[in-house]
């Protein structure tokens, strides 16, 4: 039996994958801001630990420990810088500091296809398309300074790997699809762009899987070590059909309400400068980086995950339909 601690422990992706090495029977721990008595009541320890100011609790914590799932992030549409930073970057440094006092042997991050995002088309992108000069919003931006660091500290005493999931969803889901209900259910989800921007989504047990198979993977397969990989379903959907299924299958209208991507954008910038203006202003309904995500294409060639770490995703689009919402 082996220890493994995964950061965000208490989200949807980290509690997934604290629950699926549970029933592996190995000891699990999880460190998070909150308390969450519900995971101490299915066998994994908690530990409630602000991973971008206590590096020494970390330590501690780490002691043992065979691998580290880092997961835990700040993943708004809107905040400030400093809020980004810290959880994303300061987290994510002590996150590996603390890795290599103690001697942990893999650290496994949990990364974003956003990290090389900028407002244009991503077709079937593999791993070697370059980071932008500028991100379009302090999300990607610090993903991808943690991701650039978790990669270069590979060694021979620290193995590390990240990974990049695409709109993570299925049972159990505690943001993607409650956020489309909600709004959609409030009368504010609204089409950007033509409809027909093509994406990948990744299904909860196929992301839980991928990072099963690449902390396996940093122990046989030397060449996964430091590298960056994409993981979705491998079936690319139009983004507005897909997401007016998911509001069938929970009894809401499809959306009606749309705009083109040049108006949204536009509005985008006004919604933004007033919220760095007034701080109290609500969080903008249209920020650069949402409009930009939500009319252009962006999917993935996952083939480098598959040779190299072995993934293979065991759900389609339909089957994860049928498995998080049922059988219609």
């Amino acid at each position: 039996m082996a220890k493994y601690v995964i950061t965000g422990g208490a989200g949807f992706v980290g509690r997934s994958i604290a629950e699926y090495l549970l029933k592996q029977g190995h000891e699990v721990a999880s460190v998070s801001r909150g308390v969450y008595p519900e995971l101490e009541k299915i066998g994994i320890q908690t530990f409630s630990v602000d991973i971008s100011d206590d590096s020494e609790q970390l330590k501690q914590i780490f002691s043992r420990t065979e691998a580290v799932f880092h997961v835990a992030s700040k993943v708004d549409m809107w905040g400030s810088h400093e809020d980004f930073y810290r959880t994303n970057v300061l987290g994510t440094l002590n996150v590996i500091e603390a890795c290599k006092q103690v001697g942990v042997r893999k650290l496994i991050y949990t990364s974003s296809p956003s990290v090389v995002a900028h407002d244009v088309d991503l077709n079937n992108i593999n791993e070697d398309y370059p980071y932008p000069e500028k991100h379009d919003a302090y999300y990607p931006e610090t993903k991808a300074i943690a991701e650039k660091k978790v990669l270069h500290e590979n060694s021979n005493r620290l193995y590390t790997i990240a990974l990049r999931p695409h709109l993570i969803w299925g049972p159990g889901d505690t943001s993607l699809i409650p956020a489309i209900l909600e709004r959609a259910s409030k009368g504010r989800l609204v089409q950007v762009g033509n409809g027909e921007n093509i994406v990948d989504v990744c299904f909860i047990e196929d992301c839980v899987q991928a990072h099963i198979l690449a902390e396996k993977a940093l122990d046989i397969n030397p060449s996964s070590r430091g590298k960056a990989y994409f993981i979705s379903q491998g079936e690319p959907v139009k983004l507005w059909p897909w997401i007016n299924e998911i509001l069938k299958r929970n009894q809401l209208k499809p959306i009606t309400r749309k705009v083109s991507k040049r108006v949204a954008m536009f509005l985008a910038q006004i919604f933004e400068l007033v919220s760095s203006i007034r701080p109290s202003f609500p969080e903008p309904m249209f920020t650069k980086f949402l409009v930009s995500e939500m009319s252009t294409n962006h999917y993935f060639d996952i083939s480098a995950a598959e040779s190299d770490l072995g993934y293979k995703p065991k759900y389609s689009i339909a089957e994860a339909m049928e498995k998080t919402f049922g059988v219609q």
